[in-house]
């Protein structure tokens, strides 16, 4: 229900010491909208959204063609929160316009309508249909006839059975608006039976019609006709804004008619219009008022040409151009709500408050949709609308007027506690307190009641302004205000200060480059007021953070200076520093201006370019405020490192030349130029890169280098270069001429190889003697021309593979993993080459066809095969070899490889020291069977200070060592065999003795230590050790 007057003022009293509006009315967040259902079909729901947001929360009505629906009666009804369900629609119930009226205490607004149909289709009556005949070449229509439908309809035509759909082209035509299929010139193949098919776009059903029979008469062809229209537009077709227009035009004719359209007044086509169908069907997307008017369609043969004009008028639904707003007003006051909508033909307008509409009296008028109420009340308080309406449609827009009364109250604009003013200046004191109709304000200062003078006035919002303050304006200043609800007062101190002035300012400065300086900022202000220094750089704040390496502000409370360390270009500016008290502002400016290098040259330019120079221009960078003395150019190429200074000329570029030609460049190059300007404070940054330019071509000028040779196989001669860099080749086509001749012959033999990266020649003859010297010369050549040859070198053809196999070969086993092969060496000429050493194959039974191999330098004639298994047959065989390749293998030999060393260390090794004497003894090792007999032992001794290893040998179980007494040693013992040494014992630790153990112990037992008492720790010590 809605509120009374009484309870729309409480809401306004609660509303103003709120401080802000704690309730509103309700507002549509979702509406109904059209719906289409389909008939008859089974558990059918059609839901029509409605949703407004409010406080309090809003409840929901709903009405059917203007009644209220009673939802206890309608039972086929039903609310979803705001949103209306229809169970089972049924056309002769349901059908309709609805509307939601959503409410709370503030008042009620009505929805859009949304209406409420049925779609259906019925079935074709099953009559047949006769056959059409017609001559070969005349035009046809084929009539569809839909059954009875509501909805929107699709059609189709199948030919002879489905699915043999009818495909639309320049002589065939279904008509979306009759349905009848148009065939504009009958072909032989158009016999058969064509079936009409009905698609209902709502309900998806189909329904075909009977057959109808196309049949060709026996009386000849047809002759050629002019077109005739068989489909065309209507003479008047509204078209609503923002909808697609669609127009049809199609012909019958002989040839087969070409269709086109045009605008009657002469202007082109929207440029959004789409040709369909081959032209049959022209539609206009978002339809606005410009595309109206006249449109033409054309059919045109070789026969003639036929005209089809209709006219395309525009319509518009209301649309707004001015929503209305919610309103705040006060008691008394005057509103004046305008509102205003757009449309074809223009709306008119009328209100509604609440839902009703709204009744005019002397002090509510309407005019042009505009309302006017004056006088207002609390009582006036409501939700309004504004509807536009034309025959096409309605437009609904909501707002809330609010009617305020309420007594002054300070509570959402207090007065400041405390007013701060400089002597001299102009204060203005607030008094704005919330009030309902706005309240009478009058001032006191202190118990003085405050008047207007020549420096006093009252503000039309309830303020005071006083001018030129003194010192004795100081004090408390009260405002009273009061309407007819009641009264309130609120106060504020005001404080006269002295003003704040710049005793010592910021002053121009003139600076280099890497100097540092102070801009001073000193102020005197009144003791009562702190100040804060702020300093603006180009009008923007000082970076003291971003550049804290440069920036520093300086001073107590009286000082802000600004220091500016290492100063760089980007320094250079306008600086102000400003000085900010509670009451005033004062500032003062000062221009830096930063001398440094040059800035970079812009607009570098290549002007004229030759095989070997540039003609290099630009034009003057910033100086930074130092005049600029001298260019200097740079070049860089693909080969380069970087920029390199470039040869010019003039050699020295002055600071008013600003263009130079750059030489001994090398042709067919691609160059990049940048210039760098320098004054008296330094060079400066290098300009942006030039353009890439290419000097042009050139015979070129260097021969390859490194010209050398030799090696290969029988019967070649090889001859090798460095490849000329790509930057010396001085053009296209570059290539390589080898010479070469005998030694001693006078004619030159000649070659072209055609690749600039080829790094040799090889000549291949068998008239090429081994090893024989030969004269060779490399020269270049590109597309503008020869080049010079290199120097002329001697170079060796190949030599000739040894022949003859090693003699003497001869192999013995040293160990079980080891065994040496030897050889005589081979007879060898010097004629022949250079012999480079020998190759030693060696393999084991069943290995043969992976032998490994080994190889020596010539002169060698021995070599150690290693990592061999133990006591197994192993076969060599030995060749020479040279550059051109190894000669023959000699004649195999074998030899068999040690059993294995014995795996048992010796055991038990003790000591006993006399004097310098050690005496050592241990247990013997006893070699297993498939482990060499053990020979005798070695000794390993050294100094526990990591000195040399040193080794005894003997063939019994015992030792003795001379060992000095001030140093310690570490032994350990190994048995010796053919196959190698065994395992090592673990090592034994001699301690360092003293001289009374030099001069003899009473017990030899007491000096004896056995291995098994040394300590775990030097066990693995002396096993890292070893």
């Amino acid at each position: 229900m809605l509120l009374s007057w009484k309870q729309m003022v409480l809401l306004s009293f609660i509303g103003c010491l709120g401080g802000e509006l704690l309730f509103h009315g309700p507002v549509f967040v979702s509406e109904p909208r059209d719906s289409m259902a389909p008939v008859g079909a089974a558990d059918q729901r059609v839901t029509f959204n409605c949703e407004a947001r409010g406080n309090p929360a809003p409840h929901y009505r709903w009405q059917l063609n203007g009644s209220d629906i009673d939802l206890g009666v309608e039972s086929h009804y039903s609310l979803d929160g705001g949103d209306l369900v229809v169970v089972n629609p049924l056309r002769d119930r349901d059908a309709g316009s609805y509307q939601c009226f959503a409410t709370n205490a503030l008042g009620t607004i009505v929805s859009r309508e949304a209406k409420l149909q049925f779609a259906y289709l019925e079935n074709f009556k099953t009559r047949m249909r006769s056959a059409v005949s017609v001559r070969e070449g005349q035009g046809v229509v084929l009539l569809c006839g839909p059954p009875p439908h509501a909805g929107e309809l699709s059609y189709a035509w199948i030919f002879n059975e489905y699915p043999s759909f009818v495909e639309e082209d320049g002589r065939r035509f279904i008509s979306q608006e009759t349905g009848h299929l148009y065939v504009a010139k009958v072909e032989p193949s158009d016999v058969g039976n064509y079936t009409c098919v009905v698609t209902s776009a709502v309900t998806a059903a189909r329904v075909l019609g009977s057959p109808t029979p196309l049949m060709l008469r026996a009386d000849g062809v047809m002759g050629e006709y002019e077109p005739k229209i068989e489909v065309q537009f209507p003479e008047t077709l509204p078209a609503a804004r923002g909808s697609t227009a669609r127009l049809e035009c199609f012909a019958l004719g002989n040839p087969v008619p070409r269709i086109t359209w045009r605008r009657s007044d002469g202007r082109p086509l929207p440029g959004r219009a789409t040709l369909r169908k081959s032209g049959g069907v022209l539609e206009i997307p978002g339809f606005e008022q410009e595309d109206a008017g006249s449109y033409e369609c054309l059919a045109e043969n070789s026969r003639g040409r036929n005209v089809a004009r209709g006219r395309l008028t525009y319509y518009a639904k209301p649309h707004w151009v001015q929503l209305i707003r919610d309103v705040e007003a006060v008691v008394g006051d005057s509103l004046r709500w305008d509102c205003r909508a757009g449309g074809k033909p223009k709306p008119s307008y009328r209100w509604l408050r609440n839902g009703e509409a709204l009744v005019l009296e002397e002090r509510i008028q309407l005019e042009n949709g505009a309302l006017s109420i004056v006088n207002l009340s609390v009582a006036d308080a409501g939700m309004f609308q504004c509807v536009a309406e034309n025959k096409h449609g309605l437009a609904y827009s909501s707002a809330e007027l609010r009617v305020l009364a309420s007594a002054p109250d300070f509570s959402a604009a207090p007065m400041k506690k405390l007013v701060r003013a400089q002597v001299g200046s102009t204060v203005g004191l607030d008094c704005r307190p919330r009030a309902a109709p706005r309240a009478l304000c009058s001032w006191r200062r202190g118990e003085v009641t405050v008047r207007e003078d020549g420096r006093i006035s009252f503000l039309k919002d309830g303020g005071l302004s006083i001018a030129n303050v003194t010192k004795a304006d100081a004090g408390t200043y009260t405002c009273f205000a009061e309407n007819q609800f009641g009264a309130a007062s609120g106060s504020t101190h005001l404080v006269v200060t002295d003003p704040t002035r710049i005793t010592l300012a910021p002053s121009n400065m003139d600076v280099s480059v890497g100097e540092s300086v102070v801009l001073p900022c000193q102020v005197r202000h009144d003791p009562l007021l702190d100040v804060a220094f702020t300093w603006y750089f180009n009008g923007a704040l000082a970076g003291f953070q971003k550049d804290s390496s440069h920036l520093e502000q300086a001073g107590g409370s009286s000082s802000g200076d600004l220091m500016i360390r290492n100063i760089q270009l980007k320094h250079a500016g306008k600086y102000v520093c400003v000085v900010q008290s509670a009451v005033d502002s004062v500032s003062s400016a000062a221009d830096l201006v930063v001398r440094g290098s040059p800035g970079p040259p812009a607009n570098v330019q290549v002007e004229e370019i030759t095989d070997t120079t540039a003609q290099v221009s630009w034009t003057e960078g910033t100086d930074n405020h130092s005049p600029i003395t001298a260019y200097a150019v740079q070049a860089r190429t693909p080969f380069s490192l970087g920029w390199q200074a470039a040869r010019t000329v003039p050699e020295v570029i002055d600071g008013k030349t600003h263009t130079a030609t750059v030489v001994e460049l090398n042709p067919w190059v691609e160059y990049e130029f940048r210039v760098v300007a320098s004054n008296k404070l330094g060079g400066g940054e290098p300009s942006l890169p030039s353009e890439k330019v290419r000097t042009e071509e050139a015979a070129p000028e260097v021969p390859p280098s490194e010209v050398s040779g030799g090696g290969g196989s029988r019967s070649e001669l090889v001859i090798t270069w460095e490849p000329v860099p790509e930057e010396l080749q001085n053009g296209e086509g570059f290539g390589y001429v080898v010479a070469f001749r005998p030694l001693g012959v006078s004619t030159w033999i000649q070659t072209v190889v055609t690749s600039p990266e080829a790094p040799r020649y090889v000549f291949r003859n068998e008239s090429i003697v081994p090893f024989a010297p030969y004269e060779v010369k490399v020269g270049v050549y590109n597309n503008k021309g020869e080049g010079p040859f290199s120097p002329v070198a001697t170079v060796f053809s190949a030599e000739e593979e040894p022949t003859v196999a090693p003699a003497h070969v001869w192999a013995h086993s040293l160990s079980s993993s080891e065994i040496q092969v030897s050889w005589s060496a081979v007879p060898w000429k010097l004629s022949s080459g250079h012999l480079l050493g020998y190759e030693v194959r060696y393999w084991t039974s069943g290995e043969e066809g992976s032998p490994r191999r080994v190889k020596v330098v010539a002169g060698e004639t021995a070599a150690r095969l290693h990592g061999l298994r133990s006591h197994l047959v192993y076969h060599a065989a030995v060749r020479a070899y040279n550059s051109a390749g190894a000669g023959p293998f000699s004649a195999t030999v074998n030899a068999t490889t040690r059993k294995t060393p014995p795996s048992q260390p010796p055991g038990n090794v003790v000591w006993n020291a006399t004097d310098a004497r050690v005496f050592l003894s241990w247990e013997r090792v006893r070699a297993m069977e498939n482990e060499s007999e053990v020979t005798g032992y070695k000794v390993f001794y050294r100094t526990s200070g990591q000195g040399g290893l040193r080794v005894l040998s003997t063939n019994q179980t015992s030792a003795e060592l001379r060992l000095p007494v001030q140093e310690g040693y570490v032994v350990h013992v190994r048995a010796t065999t053919a196959g190698g040494d065994g395992a090592s014992s673990t090592p034994v630790r001699i301690p360092r003795r003293t001289s009374s153990d030099a001069r003899g112990s009473p017990s030899a037992i007491a000096n004896t230590y056995p291995v098994s008492r040394c300590l775990p720790a030097v066990l693995f010590m002396a096993h890292a050790l070893w």
